[in-house]
């Protein structure tokens, strides 16, 4: 498995574990990518951007990791609680990795928008994750 899989394997199991998170979105509101006609509100995992972070002594990667928080019909506050538990749950914390070391996880950016085709909100949020 590369760096990249056993980082999207954590963050999945991290976020799909949490109670508070669920509450929020429903017992299957996280997601690997998104399915047509998902329910909402819900939490997947847009992408993850990998490149070489090597040194001179250790192989390592950083990766951008893009989420995706969607809801349905409403304001933006059900994007903004969401996108707040869920940079609650990753930002800064140590998560497990197989095979691989987290040096460490931050959050960067959350943008949060109207999106008109489907009616809802989308909060947008990056994640830089250094791993060796």
């Amino acid at each position: 498995m590369s760096a990249a899989g056993a980082l999207q394997k954590a963050v999945f199991v991290r976020l799909a574990d949490d109670a508070a998170l669920t509450a929020l979105i429903g017992a299957d509101g996280v997601r690997d990518h998104l399915q047509p006609r998902s329910h909402r509100p819900c939490v997947f995992i847009e992408g993850i951007d990998s490149r070489d972070a090597s040194t001179a002594s250790e192989a390592g990667e950083e990766h951008l990791v893009t989420l995706e928080v969607r809801t349905g019909e409403g304001g933006s506050r059900v994007a903004q609680e969401i996108a707040a538990r869920v940079r609650a749950l990753l930002d800064d914390v140590p998560l497990v990795l197989t095979g691989f070391v987290l040096v460490s996880i931050f959050h960067r950016r959350t943008r949060i928008g109207r999106d008109a085709k489907a009616k809802g909100h989308v909060a947008e949020m990056e994640f830089r994750v250094v791993t060796e």
